[in-house]
């Protein structure tokens, strides 16, 4: 199926959409604000550069496109696909990745779009994974769940988890104090 723009349009349009500031992310940082939540965004020395980070809670939110990230991608049954051996594929194997309600894949310049969405979906689950070994607590909230139909669940689940880290990293820790380890202020001995 012929592209719709002309290639001068179509990389206007693309060239339009911005990485920080989006309407999801903006829907987030109300809603956080809000609800007294302290925030700061794209932190550089958090690795990965999350948009909205929670110090106090050492927790980052992740808001994704559905499109950029490659949200619910039906992948091929059978065939391992990593971004960098779609090249590899053949043109029905390509053809195959199906997609989804939030993620159409593009019919022009396919191959092009496969590689770049399944990097980013590679990146970020590496980025996730760094996160967390790091100690932070991650949250991944993609657009699809921020439309008007579900927002108002999505939110109230994000303020549910926020309340549960912020309740787990009050809890109280419990120390093993063994007799044989243990010495005390006012110990006697030693006094004459």
């Amino acid at each position: 199926m012929p592209d719709k723009l002309s290639p001068e349009q179509r990389h206007r349009n693309m060239a339009a959409i911005r990485s920080k500031n989006t309407r999801p992310e903006m829907a987030v940082r109300r809603f956080l604000h809000a609800h007294g939540y302290r925030y700061r965004l794209h932190v550089k020395s958090v690795p990965t550069t999350p948009d909205i980070v929670l110090r106090r809670l050492h927790t980052v939110i992740l808001v994704n496109g559905c499109f950029w990230h490659g949200h619910k991608l039906a992948l091929p049954e059978g065939i391992e696909v990593k971004s960098e051996n779609v090249k590899e594929l053949s043109a029905d194997e390509i053809l195959a990745f199906e997609n989804s309600e939030c993620c159409k894949i593009p019919h022009t310049n396919r191959e092009f779009w496969l590689t770049k969405i399944l990097r980013n979906r590679e990146r970020d689950e590496r980025d996730r994974k760094e996160l967390t070994r790091l100690g932070w607590n991650v949250i991944q909230i993609w657009e699809c769940e921020l439309k008007p139909a579900v927002r108002e669940a999505t939110l109230k689940s994000l303020a549910f988890t926020l309340n549960s880290i912020y309740l787990d990293n009050l809890q109280v820790k419990r120390y093993d104090f063994s007799a044989s380890a243990t010495t005390m202020v006012a110990d006697d001995s030693g006094v004459e």
